[in-house]
């Protein structure tokens, strides 16, 4: 499968990727990490990096702008993202060709080629394999690559404590760390928070409810958000504020979206596999972490009562 991917990257002269919406490090790294990859061994291809910008995250890298004829005979690869709905900038499919590169679970296998490894701690982990597979033919990989596709790791590994984390995964940023990565300024830019974040998640410590089953759930209104002046995006980095907390199964937080109508939805988990909620309600992701949308707060109601079923059922089980 790699070498196939690899040839197709070798046949196009353009080559545009994407990843999903809301973006979080491995999103980033995989996409702004394997256009670098591409670059500096075809430095003559066009490669094109496109979706929303994050601003916490542009510290990694900012987004191209895209004509509608560029895809026009291009090569289009979409990482981090299991499902189409999330893929950020719909246009993925006007290309002439579509690749999936993917680690969560294949509940909709889009694309010409599907490259999905559960088994992978993050997309720039398997970008790390895509390169390692290259290096045999003579690829070569840069300083700034190597900072993208570790931040990726670091990142969907949650500094290397998730149990995601395989001795492949401590191998491959092995690989990383043998080119010239600021760890401590890495960390330093990617762990600050600013004072409202730590304010507003002094507010979360105090404010989140746990049920007896182990669901935990914070609601984080448009109100809310606006008293501490965090923007939805910003809060992303909070979602695991109280995660250390005995007895804790699963939780979820519902952030309500300034931009859009929508109630965002940020579901975690000890035990409980809880990326077929997030599939049921416009979303997808991990067992364990996944991401999903609420048409309104009526429907969080739904939401809360399938994490109090699957709760149940863990705490059965154990």
């Amino acid at each position: 499968m790699i070498e196939i991917i690899l040839e197709k990257i070798e046949a196009y002269e353009t080559i545009i990727i994407h990843r999903h919406e809301r973006p979080d490090p491995d999103a980033i790294g995989s996409q702004a990490g394997l256009a670098q990859l591409i670059k500096s061994n075809s430095p003559n291809k066009k490669v094109y990096i496109v979706g929303e910008e994050d601003p916490s995250l542009s510290f990694l890298a900012t987004m191209d702008e895209v004509e509608d004829s560029t895809y026009e005979g291009a090569l289009v690869i979409v990482c981090d993202t299991a499902n189409t709905e999330r893929i950020s900038d719909q246009r993925y499919n006007q290309g002439d060709f579509l690749i999936k590169i993917d680690h969560h679970p294949n509940e909709e296998p889009y694309g010409d080629i599907v490259w999905v490894d559960t088994s992978a701690s993050s997309v720039s982990e398997m970008v790390v394999e895509l390169y390692l597979e290259g290096k045999k033919n003579g690829y070569i990989l840069t300083d700034d690559a190597a900072f993208l596709l570790y931040a990726g790791i670091v990142g969907d590994t949650g500094r290397f404590r998730y149990p995601n984390t395989t001795t492949k995964t401590h191998q491959y940023t092995g690989e990383l760390l043998q080119f010239n990565i600021d760890q401590s300024a890495f960390y330093s830019t990617f762990y600050k928070k600013d004072l409202n974040l730590t304010r507003l998640e002094g507010y979360i410590l105090q404010h989140f409810e746990v049920y007896d089953d182990g669901l935990g759930v914070m609601i984080l209104t448009k109100d809310i958000l606006k008293k501490f002046n965090v923007t939805a995006n910003e809060s992303s980095v909070l979602v695991n504020s109280f995660n250390d907390v005995e007895g804790l199964k699963a939780w979820v937080f519902f952030v309500e979206d300034s931009d859009s109508e929508d109630i965002r939805v940020r579901l975690r988990s000890k035990g409980p596999h809880i990326h077929q909620i997030a599939q049921k309600y416009r979303g997808g992701g991990h067992p364990m972490a996944s991401g999903a949308k609420a048409k309104d707060w009526e429907e969080t109601k739904y939401i809360i009562h399938d994490l109090h079923e699957v709760c149940k059922v863990d705490n059965k089980l154990s």
